[in-house]
C-alpha cells in the first residue's frame, strides 16, 4: 500500500492530521452522511445512550470534530465541555451552535452552552477526575498514541465515570473484513477527490486502521486501565465498534 501523505508516524502525525481535517472540516458532517449513508449520526446517538447521562453531570467529549456528540451529550442533561486540536473543526462546531441556540442562553435549568476548546488530547488541560462521562468519536485512532489517549480519559474521569469510544473497527468474519475494507481501499477515496480534491484524504481513513487495534485493543487497554463493566458492541458486523467502561473506585 503506497503511504498516506496524511498519515506520518511519529512528531509529524498531529501536524499532518490537523492539516487534514483542514480541508475537510467544510464538507466532513456532508461526507459522513454519504458514505455511512447516514448511519455515523445513529451510533452517535447509541453512544451517547449507553453513557447513561444523568442531569447534571460533567462530560467531556475528546476530539469533538463538529460536535454531533457534544451537543447530544448536552440534549441529555449533561453539562459539556469538547476538545479538539483542529481549529477548522472546531470553527465549524461553533458555527452550528449558535445556529441551534440564536445565540441565546439555555431556558430555565437547562445545562449551558457546550464548552468548545482548542487542546491536545494526549494532554487533556483539565485536573483528574473532573468527569461524569468521557467520549471520544472517531478521533482516538488519529492520536500519535492512541493508549496515551485512553489514559488521559481514564486519568480525568472520576471514580464511576463511564468512558466510551466509537470507531472504525475490524470486523472478525475473514469475508466482511474483506469486503469492507476494499470499501474503505476503493471507494471511499472517491468522496475526497471528488468534495474535496483530494483522494487522498479520505484514502487516510483505511492507512489510519492499518495499526490500530480498534475494538479488541481497546478493550485490552480498558482491562489494564482496570475499567469495570467492559462491553464491546459491535456494528454492521463489527465494521464500527463502540467500547465502553466503567472508571471504579480506588484506581
Amino acid at each position: 500500500m503506497e503511504p498516506n501523505k496524511f498519515h506520518q508516524p511519529g512528531e509529524q502525525r498531529a501536524a499532518r492530521v490537523e492539516d487534514l481535517f483542514a480541508i475537510v472540516a467544510p464538507r466532513y458532517d456532508f461526507i459522513n452522511d454519504l458514505q455511512s449513508l447516514g448511519l455515523h449520526r445513529h451510533w452517535k446517538r447509541m453512544l451517547v445512550k449507553m453513557a447513561g447521562v444523568q442531569p447534571g453531570d460533567r462530560a467531556l467529549d475528546v476530539c469533538c470534530g463538529t460536535g454531533d456528540v457534544a451537543f447530544a451529550l448536552r440534549q441529555s442533561g449533561a453539562e459539556v465541555t469538547a476538545l479538539d486540536f483542529s481549529a477548522a473543526m472546531l470553527a465549524v462546531a461553533q458555527v452550528r451552535a449558535q445556529d441551534c441556540s440564536g445565540g441565546l442562553r439555555p431556558p430555565g435549568n437547562a445545562p449551558p452552552p457546550v464548552q468548545f476548546l482548542r487542546g491536545d488530547a494526549l494532554r487533556l488541560p483539565f485536573p483528574g477526575e473532573s468527569f461524569d462521562v468521557v467520549t471520544v468519536a472517531y478521533g482516538l485512532r488519529n492520536l500519535s498514541d492512541w493508549e496515551r489517549g485512553l489514559e488521559e480519559m481514564w486519568r480525568v474521569a472520576r471514580p464511576g465515570a463511564r468512558l466510551l469510544v466509537l470507531d472504525f473497527g475490524k470486523p472478525d468474519n475473514p469475508l466482511w473484513r474483506r469486503l469492507y475494507f476494499a470499501y474503505l481501499k476503493f471507494v471511499v477515496p472517491w468522496f475526497g477527490k471528488l468534495l474535496c480534491h483530494d483522494s487522498a484524504t479520505h484514502a487516510y481513513i483505511f492507512a489510519s486502521l492499518q495499526d490500530y487495534p480498534a475494538q479488541r485493543g481497546i478493550a485490552a487497554k480498558m482491562e489494564s486501565l482496570h475499567c469495570a463493566g467492559i462491553q464491546v458492541r459491535n456494528l454492521m458486523g463489527g465494521a464500527m465498534s463502540i467500547n465502553f467502561g466503567r472508571k471504579e473506585s480506588g484506581h
